[in-house]
């Protein structure tokens, strides 16, 4: 680091659903300068939405309020700022529900909201422009439950500049709540496109929380301390290298690859990650191990940033139901296989007699019968199994048949059906994703304090977004030697994760020399056949020399993805956890280095 003028920031949430206690713990024992909570999803954008629709006052992370009230004076005596994108669809109302909490407290506070994300009244300016899906190709639906901008880090500086205590905005990208107080406190411009791309690492990587601290870990045998998990903090320094770390006395880990994973996870061409205020190439970013919890990170360039704002929009498309029996006893994955096409048959032949449409979609799962990996590597010999049965449907009325024929399973199908997991299912609305390119220009800005609407200036620029993904290779020459495999974990760290219907993996060598093993093992075709019986379009590679790593884009896989999804995994959480157990050829030298680590 050039000198020790740093900025620590802490977050305290990476979803909304996240632990109570991991802002008590950065307030209290953390020593941070900034606070930044995470909240929202695609997913929570359409709940956010509906519950406005119930109740005006409603449409934000009522959690943020829960979280942040009784930290309120000890937020204020140590002068911790606090930014969140908890607004969700009503910025408004969250920020009336914080000060009721904080008058009542006696504590005076500035707030500050930025507005111009929630783009919902502007659907038929919006259908001018024949917006299509990024991927589909689709026209806008009709009505949607939500439209929302990913917005960028300077309507949120803009609301540090006037020396708010806290910053409330929408939907933005999640690392814009970690770069914006960056720029504020640095005086990095718009045009420090290195700058920015280092602080938009630095919220990258702790923008999920404890994932970085050992959360979701490839050798979580090697954490302790899960029921008093470390939420992370960066102190970031002026010339955008940053550590990361957590507080003392605390559980979880931060390590070279607890870290590595995250700086994979969620991203495409890491070359290429396209941010609202910055491309990023964190290619060849360099992750330092420095022991005792701290781990340095630098090495991230950036150039400018295209004119166009990723947007996102949620509609209503039918019903859905998921029901769940527990069947027991010998041939129990037979049985289960024999209950599910007897149920979807027998119903499906009801909403014929009721004149009603057929099942939109139809799935089944046999849970604990190793189903993730597919029909054929279905476990034929468990004598426990959870049967999940889902549908869909334009009409509630049809799955609330499926929902009550279920119960016939019981008494009338194979024995051993134990019983409903959670009562009879429920009908719920089936929320789908579109999402498309919207220019910049087309957005207005502003940011709301003190009764005051400021506008927000962005910077635009003549570039659009290449959304043509290319895999990149290895510079691999030599020639490799193998004489045994082993599973890939004894070579790699690896975690996947979602993007729409889209799923990445990430693989980090363990060891540098590892990565031209991997590289060679792990091409396209065979992550294709690993995942065959989910995929649907293509799988893209790229390596990532810096970290010794791998990255794969996994196209069309998860089924359509979040609540569209009828798929067990929706957002291919266990993806990685799945690759890692295929064996990778390897040299005897190798073999023998992995036989000492045992």
């Amino acid at each position: 680091m050039e000198n020790n003028n740093k900025i620590r920031i802490g977050c305290a949430s990476g979803f909304w659903g996240d632990t109570s206690t991991a802002a008590s713990q950065l307030v209290k024992t953390g020593s941070i300068d900034y606070l930044v909570f995470d909240f929202l999803a695609e997913v929570t954008m359409s709940i956010l939405a509906r519950a406005k629709t119930k109740n005006i006052d409603l449409g934000y992370a009522t959690d943020f309020v829960d979280q942040v009230t009784p930290l309120l004076k000890e937020i204020k005596t140590k002068n911790i700022k606090v930014l969140s994108n908890a607004g969700g669809i009503n910025p408004e109302a969250c920020r009336a529900a914080l000060k009721k909490q904080a008058d009542a407290l006696g504590i005076t506070l500035n707030i500050a909201v930025v507005n111009g994300d929630n783009l919902t009244q502007s659907i038929p300016k919006i259908k001018n422009h024949k917006i299509v899906d990024m991927d589909s190709g689709q026209s806008l639906p009709e009505s949607c439950l939500s439209v929302n901008a990913y917005l960028g880090a300077p309507a949120l500086v803009k609301a540090l500049e006037q020396e708010v205590d806290i910053v409330i905005v929408g939907r933005c990208v999640d690392s814009a709540l970690v770069l914006a107080p960056l720029m504020y406190e640095f005086g990095w411009k718009e045009t420090d496109y290195d700058l920015l791309a280092s602080g938009s690492l630095a919220g990258h990587i702790i923008e999920c929380g404890a994932q970085c601290t050992g959360g979701n870990f490839t050798d979580w045998q090697k954490v302790s301390g899960f029921e008093n998990m470390g939420f992370p903090f960066v102190d970031v320094y002026e010339n955008g290298e940053f550590i990361v770390s957590k507080p003392k006395n605390t559980g979880g880990l931060v390590s070279f690859g607890t870290v590595a994973e995250q700086l994979l996870y969620e991203i495409g061409n890491p070359s290429e990650y396209l941010l609202p205020d910055v491309i990023c190439d964190f290619s060849h970013v360099i992750i330092d191990d420095l022991g005792s919890d701290r781990v340095l990170v630098k090495g991230a360039t950036g150039s400018q940033p295209t004119n166009q704002y990723k947007v996102s929009a949620t509609y209503l498309d039918g019903y859905r139901v998921v029901g769940t029996l527990v069947i027991g006893g010998k041939d129990s994955t037979r049985k289960g296989e024999v209950i599910a096409n007897a149920i979807l048959k027998k119903t499906s032949a009801i909403l014929k007699e009721n004149g009603l449409s057929p099942f939109t979609k139809t799935s089944y799962d046999l849970l604990g019968a190793d189903s993730i990996y597919g029909p054929s590597s279905l476990n034929k010999n468990t004598k426990e199994i959870v049967l999940r049965v889902i549908a869909t449907h334009p009409e509630k009325s049809a799955l609330v048949i499926l929902s009550k024929e279920m119960a016939q399973a019981v008494t009338g199908m194979p024995p051993g059906v134990i019983n409903y997991l959670g009562g009879r299912p429920t009908v719920s609305p089936s929320i789908n994703l579109f999402s498309f390119l919207y220019h910049k220009e087309n957005i207005s800005l502003s940011v709301n304090f003190n009764n005051h609407s400021i506008p927000v200036k962005i910077q635009t620029s003549d570039k659009n977004i290449d959304t043509q993904l290319k895999s990149n290779t290895y510079d691999n020459t030599k020639t490799l030697k193998t004489t045994t495999t082993t599973p890939l974990i004894n070579l790699a760290y690896g975690r996947s994760g979602d993007k729409g219907d889209h799923a990445n993996i990430g693989i980090i060598a363990r060891k540098p020399h590892y990565l031209p093993y991997l590289d060679n093992a792990l091409t396209t075709d065979v992550i294709s056949k690993v995942f065959e019986h989910n995929l649907k379009g293509e799988v893209f590679k790229w390596v990532v020399p810096g970290i010794h790593g791998l990255n794969f884009l996994l196209k069309n896989v998860l089924g359509g993805g979040g609540m569209a999804s009828l798929n067990i995994d929706p957002q291919g959480k266990a993806y990685a956890q799945q690759l890692l157990e295929y064996h990778i050829p390897i040299s005897e030298s190798i073999a023998l280095e992995i036989e000492k680590t045992d």
